[in-house]
């Protein structure tokens, strides 16, 4: 099994080569077909979190252990399954849900295994997949799907999941009624701009700095692309919106455009930051209350909220973000890439490619 791994924080990532593990108990052994490289990838990469005031929450303090393989948009075939793992079909091919906690404690017990206390997430816990295989602890966690490809729907284990929980987390009536502010058009934004339209929004007015991926935003369906760094950004927003935005999602998660969000909602609105760049912000308490405005965080999502979203990109075929597909040797690059701004859409890593055929 060759796996890329990270053996020392913020350090190159070492090819490591070892004998491929045979499932015990409830695991199943997947051969790798696909793997996203997200953001959160480059977190765990460098061992810290950016918590603002120069303070940083340190992976190694989470409970993180070198060496690790990163990756947890992970799709692959069962290739094996071990003597407890129950109804799983070999050679099916699933994409894998990576959040996955004890098991055991009461946040697990209600479904919400992506906010256990005490988490084995793929890719951050346990390796994960910038590899050729993948050890998946029970068959549960792995959801079909459907016609996609896998890499298609390798991004849809993270960047989708987060948005689609958070869009879930809007009040039906203002997602029918009202138009949705998307800050940032990276992977995640992207794929919020097309879950928005597959759930019926009937605008999408996204924020980005960047040039290409405004253009990318407007490919994938937002009605106006707006640059977060103009000097009325704010005043475009509230045009585009016809006044202040009832919902805001965050998908950078930065100090400056937190506090973005919080200017462009009307009174009664919502800004839901699920983006993990850092940093930190004051907030005007009294007007919290004033104003009637919700600051939420919303993190990852279900097992139960995977599989209904697997439904529904089976049934309406949102339109596919795009995609970059690369050989699993060029996965130390994809992360320098992705670090530098330089990627538009997801770096799809694929064990299969050669650098040649990549």
């Amino acid at each position: 099994m060759i796996s890329y791994q990270v053996t020392s924080f913020g350090g190159p990532l070492q090819k490591a080569q070892v004998d491929t593990p045979a499932p015990q108990g409830d695991e199943v052994l997947l051969k790798v077909l696909a793997a996203g490289v997200c953001h959160t990838d480059i977190h765990t990469w460098h061992g810290s979190y950016d918590l603002g005031g120069g303070k940083r929450l340190s992976m190694q303090d989470r409970g993180v252990t070198l060496p690790l393989t990163l990756g947890h948009e992970i799709v692959g075939e069962v290739i094996a399954c071990g003597p407890d793992a129950g109804p799983v079909t070999v050679g099916q091919t699933y994409v894998v849900y990576p959040w996955i906690g004890c098991g055991t404690c009461k946040v697990c017990l209600r479904d919400r295994e992506n906010l256990c206390p005490a988490p084995r997430f793929l890719g951050v816990f346990r390796a994960g997949g910038y590899s050729d295989h993948v050890i998946v602890p029970a068959a549960k966690y792995l959801v079909e799907i459907g016609e996609l490809t896998p890499a298609q729907a390798a991004p849809y284990a993270c960047s989708g999941l987060t948005t689609f929980s958070a869009i879930k987390k809007i009040d039906p009536q203002v997602l029918k009624e009202e138009p949705v502010v998307v800050i940032g058009a990276g992977g995640v934004g992207l794929m919020c701009i097309t879950l928005l339209r597959a759930l019926g929004a009937p605008s999408i007015v996204v924020v980005e700095t960047n040039g290409a991926r405004r253009g990318a935003a407007l490919a994938a369906g937002a009605t106006h692309a707006i640059d977060g760094a103009a000097a009325d950004a704010l005043a475009q927003v509230n045009r585009a919106v016809g006044g202040g935005a009832w919902a805001v999602i965050d998908c950078v998660g930065a100090a400056a455009t937190v506090e973005q969000g919080i200017a462009m909602l009307v009174k009664g609105g919502q800004l839901i930051v699920i983006g993990l760049f850092g940093g930190e912000t004051t907030l005007s308490v009294a007007l919290l209350p004033m104003r009637a405005a919700t600051v939420q965080g919303s993190y990852i999502g279900n097992l139960p909220e995977l599989r209904e979203l697997m439904a529904l990109v089976r049934e309406k075929r949102p339109q596919a973000i795009p995609l970059i597909c690369r050989c699993l040797d060029d996965a130390p690059q994809s992360l320098h890439d992705l670090e530098a701004g330089q990627i538009v859409g997801r770096v799809i890593l694929e064990p299969n490619l050669t650098p040649e055929s990549a």
